[in-house]
């Protein structure tokens, strides 16, 4: 093993995770966490991996996204999966757990392990090798320095997040194809691939007046979250809450975001009153974002409320809407398929920084960044897991997806690649989705991953 120690930067869930891999496969670790010198507006204490914003893990069914998520990451070893096993409280099907319990644990842990070193002390730089997994609220120090290596435009302060449908839930016989001002029209459902934004590449909701009212009165009637005073974020123009736009004025979003001009249906010859924009998320044409509609509405309410645009009357939510403060990378346009910067392949990212959303999501990057930066210092490449798995999904969209429209994602089945054939009953496809991703997680592990920890302690 390498003589240096490896710096991990941030005392999260993504840190700590990745502090424990590579420290159990024989590295030193210097793993640096500010809090305990300088406090964040969010954080209580000084433990590392705090939770703050809630105390649960989401679903351990793997027939579910986040329960598959998890279902992998214990293949891989996750010692904050252990930590939760240990702190679990009922919760139903969840992984809720006891936050002092919880955090205690993945701390006892972290700081017990003979190969690491806990240093209290804000880092102002990028190490190398090492990690940065800093999260949402990377001080505004490293901040500067992040955007001065990858550009200022490379990283982002908040996120203004629509909601995505799963494709398959789209009613065809409303929706249809066409993009603004007078571009080509295209009459009926070409392949995804197989269009481009010039060429009706958007799906099209057309609305009625009267639909267009029922749909404002809902909007403008639904309950917002409120979130804690860290997590609020001023609204500019390019991030208002289509809620926010609807209580300007009944016409204002007629005359933004669901504007009708030059989308006539080309199966009725004539104008709708209003649209919806739905665009391709995804290379595979399986996500679509509901353009515009950037919302700070509760779940609830989101699928209220956005189950009344015509064609989404039994959309499938693959990712709701939100709007909260986060730095966040644009990875797809800046970083390597395994996370890195691009001119120092041993310099990773990790976590919320990265463009993932969710506690199990930023822990399981921490994880792979711990993996992969332990092969690279052996002298091996790095490596992504399979993309029929949800890690390696997950990883696929941060290096994918279109730089101009990229924003946080969460773990969902429509990030992994499709089944052959078809499979009408949502349940029985996502677990054959399920047993194939943890089937390709065991095999990919067995060949690149050491799941026995190095005990040359």
């Amino acid at each position: 093993m390498s003589s240096l120690p490896v710096h991990v930067v941030g005392g999260g869930l993504a840190g700590s995770e990745a502090a424990w891999q590579l420290a159990e496969r024989g590295h030193d670790v210097v793993l640096h966490e500010m809090r305990g010198v300088r406090g964040t507006p969010a954080h209580k204490t000084d433990k590392l991996a705090e939770l703050v914003c809630s105390n649960t893990f989401k679903s351990t069914e793997t027939s579910n996204a986040h329960g598959l998520l998890k279902a992998e990451m214990r293949v891989l070893g996750s010692v904050v999966l252990m930590a939760a096993d240990e702190a679990r409280v009922p919760g139903g099907s969840a992984l809720t757990v006891d936050r002092d319990v919880f955090s205690a644990g993945v701390h006892d842990r972290v700081t017990s392990h003979p190969r690491i070193t806990v240093v209290r002390e804000e880092v102002t730089a990028l190490p190398s090798p090492g990690i940065i997994a800093t999260g949402p609220l990377t001080s505004d120090a490293l901040a500067e320095a992040v955007r001065a290596r990858l550009g200022v435009a490379s990283l982002a302060f908040y996120d203004a997040i629509a909601p995505i449908v799963s494709r398959e839930s789209i009613d065809d016989d409303v929706v249809f194809r066409a993009s603004r001002y007078g571009k080509e029209t295209m009459p009926g459902q070409p392949d995804a691939s197989e269009v481009s934004e010039g060429e009706g590449a958007y799906l099209n909701c057309p609305f009625t007046r009267e639909g267009y009212e029922a749909f404002i009165d809902a909007l403008t009637a639904a309950d917002q979250h409120h979130g804690h005073e860290f997590d609020e974020v001023p609204y500019f123009e390019g991030c208002m809450p289509a809620e926010e736009m609807a209580k300007r004025g009944r016409e204002t979003l007629r005359f933004g975001p669901m504007k009708p001009v030059g989308l006539r249906d080309p199966r009725t010859g004539r104008d709708a009153h209003a649209i919806i924009q739905l665009r391709q998320e995804d290379r595979a044409g399986r996500m679509w974002n509901i353009v515009g509609f950037q919302t700070r509405l509760r779940i609830p309410e989101q699928q209220k409320v956005f189950r009344l645009i015509p064609g989404l009357e039994n959309a499938e939510f693959l990712r709701y809407g939100s709007i909260h403060r986060n730095s966040y990378v644009n990875s797809p346009a800046s970083l390597s398929p395994h996370l890195s910067l691009r001119d120092d392949r041993m310099t990773l990212f990790a976590g919320q920084l990265t463009g993932v959303e969710g506690y199990t999501e930023s822990t399981a990057t921490g994880l792979l960044a711990g993996i992969n930066l332990s092969r690279m210092l052996g002298g091996d490449e790095p490596v992504v897991p399979p993309t029929t798995t949800m890690l390696g999904a997950l990883y696929r969209y941060l290096r994918e997806a279109d730089p101009k429209h990229f924003q946080p994602m969460n773990a969902n089945f429509g990030l992994v690649d499709d089944l052959p054939g078809r499979v009408k009953d949502k349940r029985v496809k996502r677990e054959k989705l399920a047993e194939r991703a943890l089937a390709d997680m065991a095999e990919w592990a067995s060949t690149h991953v050491i799941l026995s920890a190095a005990k040359d302690r």
